[in-house]
């Protein structure tokens, strides 16, 4: 079959479209054709030698993707530990999750890991109640649009941070309720001159981590709920530990592709039960940016280096 392959770490340069064997699947595993995939920020990590995938999962980038099972044609989505740049991919049947119907393959490729990582991290780790403040950092991404969409319909106000002015207006018509430029102001001065004194965020979702840590903390009500899902601006933060203890908060690192499958399950059979009848009902819709076929994957790559999207990039397979 035809995959991307990484024969030496490095940049999008990297990245050849070549041949690699078939997958075999193991018990309890189906092989899907793959048609389109999508791309992530622990892929140019992967690519870069930097996010080694867990053992025992495929060493081809991508993680998630849509297609079609081989033997009955079921069109199907899913979440990956590895393995969707390709034209075929071994996956759990559990995983599988049936297409909407009327959404095309590219649409439903763009879902899986940015949706489930907002709703998991939203709702399951920081408990998001109706009538809340959420912080969106970095809101322009595949995360921080799914996760505007899903905290906007759980009635919560949102606060999105982005670093571009231009693609503020999108991230307004999404539903955010204040977006701050942080490349033009400091955020947290932004939010509190916007929203009062008072400290105003009950959850942040951050995956920029480095020096926003302290300013998030700085915004956060008691009882407030910090959620760090990368370390885009650095894994060093300086953090007056008092405010913590003060204010009652609670910081929670979060991963999703290292948990366990039997986690995957669960968090699978709980989204299809939450979150994807808004997709069917058209109350939510995954952001994509720009398709690209598969060979061209090196240029999707330099795209998300250079922060140019507003959701997600997606891989044509076939």
């Amino acid at each position: 079959m035809k995959a991307i392959l990484v024969p030496k770490p490095g940049g999008p340069e990297a990245l050849v479209y070549g041949e690699s064997p078939d997958p075999v699947p193991a018990d309890g595993e189906v092989v899907v054709c793959v048609r389109a995939t999508a791309v992530n920020r622990a892929d140019l990590l992967q690519a870069a030698g930097k996010y080694p995938p867990p053992p025992g999962a495929s060493e081809i980038l991508g993680l998630e993707a849509a297609g079609e099972v081989e033997g009955t044609n079921e069109q199907v989505f899913f979440l990956l530990t590895g393995g969707g740049y390709a034209e075929k991919v071994a996956v759990p049947r559990g995983m599988l999750m049936a297409i909407p119907p009327g959404m095309k393959f590219e649409e439903a490729a763009a879902i899986p890991e940015a949706w489930f990582t907002a709703y998991l991290n939203l709702f399951r780790e920081a408990g998001l109640k109706k009538g809340e403040t959420v912080l969106v950092h970095a809101a322009a991404s595949g995360v921080g649009t799914a996760a505007i969409q899903l905290a906007k319909r759980a009635g919560a106000r949102v606060v999105a941070t982005v670093r571009s002015a231009a693609k503020s207006a999108s991230l307004t018509a999404l539903g955010a309720d204040l977006v701050v430029d942080s490349r033009e102001r400091d955020f947290a001065v932004a939010i509190a001159e916007s929203l009062g004194p008072a400290p105003p965020v009950d959850v942040v979702l951050d995956p920029v981590g480095g020096e926003t840590l302290g300013k998030n903390v700085s915004l956060m009500r008691p009882g407030g709920r910090f959620v760090l899902i990368a370390t885009m601006g650095g894994g060093i933060a300086n953090l007056d530990l008092r405010t913590l203890l003060i204010r009652r908060l609670r910081l929670i690192g979060s991963t999703l592709r290292a948990r366990p499958l039997a986690e995957k399950l669960d968090l699978t059979a709980a989204f299809v039960r939450d979150v994807l009848p808004g997709f069917a009902d058209g109350s939510l819709a995954p952001v994509v940016d720009t398709v690209m076929p598969l060979e061209r994957a090196a240029d999707a790559h330099r795209r998300m280096a250079e922060n140019a999207n507003v959701g997600k990039i997606v891989l044509k397979v076939t």
